[in-house]
């Protein structure tokens, strides 16, 4: 089962940080490269599915491929439920103040083969993230330069539309990209210099405001562990993606 392999890699954790650019012990490593970049990840009892914009990745639990499809651009950050990938998808424009996004959410079974395409025409700047959470679907994604708080759409199952939550961030550099609800509160991955990472309570208030990168990826287990993902680019060979466990920290929110 993918959460035992999963905790000996997170029982590694107690060994000392490697060397910069070396992997740390407790890392997954996806095998291959892909462009663009990693958007975000998620698991089942057996496997490991990563996001790479113009690319759905399945691996297993150690990061050998078990399978790859080409997707359109742009495929975001993605959960799983119900035997199913739900990835968010924008075709349109990101950030616009005007709007001009088009949203969607792909669902794939977990061979990575469509089933269905909804629009989330409510993701005004462009839908870059999903999570689920107690029978609702919810959605982040882009933001303007002016927002001074991000917003967050609800959806039930069948992806009605049900709500806009607002979270109270401050201003997050082209909003939220990635989303779990995990250990009974939201984790938001934000990109930036340094990245940001925004805790919320599940009626989203906001709990905390952190320099933490998990703007590639965060996911929680079904043992109430937490995992979050990296990436590195080069132009000559594509994007890589890997997938440490982190724990929850007071002061700097993960660690």
């Amino acid at each position: 089962m993918f959460r035992l392999v999963l905790l000996s890699y997170l029982l590694l954790s107690a060994f000392p940080a490697a060397q910069e650019d070396t992997p740390r012990p407790d890392t997954v490593i996806c095998q291959g490269n892909y462009p663009p970049h990693l958007q975000g990840i998620c698991i089942d009892a057996d496997a490991i599915y990563w996001s790479f914009t113009t690319t759905l990745v399945k691996t297993d639990a150690t990061g050998k491929l078990l399978n790859s499809i080409d997707v359109e651009n742009h495929h975001g950050d993605l959960c799983y439920h119900d035997n199913q990938l739900f990835v968010a998808v924008n075709l349109g424009k990101f950030n616009d103040p005007s709007g001009h996004a088009d949203s969607w959410i792909y669902t794939y079974d977990s061979d990575l083969n469509l089933s269905t395409k909804q629009a989330v025409p409510q993701v005004f700047h462009g839908a870059g993230g999903i999570g689920y959470r107690d029978q609702s679907f919810f959605v982040v994604g882009g933001l303007p330069d002016d927002c001074n708080e991000n917003y967050i759409y609800e959806y039930d199952r069948d992806f009605h539309f049900v709500k806009k939550h607002i979270l109270a961030s401050g201003h997050t550099h082209l909003g939220i990209q990635t989303a779990t609800f995990a250990q009974e509160r939201w984790w938001f991955g934000c990109y930036g210099s340094p990245q940001i990472l925004l805790v919320a309570d599940e009626n989203f208030r906001l709990l905390g405001r952190y320099e933490f990168d998990c703007s590639l990826g965060i996911v929680g287990t079904a043992d109430d562990k937490l995992l979050a993902a990296s990436g590195k680019c080069s132009p000559q060979v594509g994007c890589n993606g890997s997938l440490r466990g982190v724990s929850s920290d007071d002061q700097a929110g993960l660690h």
